[in-house]
């Protein structure tokens, strides 16, 4: 059996834009995937506490330090500039693999994305 579980997330992070006429995906800011250990095209769920909207989708990677967070495609329906976001990143593994992994990375960010505290895979005290 194989578990979906939570590898990391980028916690309340601030969308930056949404083009309706790219061709889809998120536009993350290189540092946050770098920091969190997620790549480009590797797929996430991206929450919206404005609205409740959650929407799968691929990485793309953005300049580093600019803070982009860009819905591209279809999701610029449902998110726009200045949304509050939740991107999380799940993997399947095997029951045994998830009791031995810590909790998810996570990247807190300030209003303008750029990175507050990381936590990579930390264990409850």
């Amino acid at each position: 059996m194989l578990l979906d579980v939570c590898l990391a997330k980028i916690h309340r992070a601030t969308v930056t834009g949404a083009d309706l006429d790219y061709v889809g995906s998120i536009t993350i800011d290189g540092l946050l995937i770098d920091a969190v250990g997620l790549l480009p095209g590797q797929a996430v769920l991206v929450n919206s506490l404005a609205n409740g909207i959650s929407w799968k989708t691929y990485i793309v990677r953005g300049e580093e330090g600019k803070g982009e967070i860009i819905l591209n495609g279809p999701p610029a329906h449902h998110f726009k500039k200045g949304d509050m976001v939740i991107i999380l990143a799940y993997a399947l593994v095997s029951e045994e693999e998830a009791k031995k992994m810590p909790h998810p990375s996570i990247v807190f960010v300030d209003g303008k994305n750029q990175i507050t505290e990381v936590k990579k895979g930390w264990r409850p005290a």
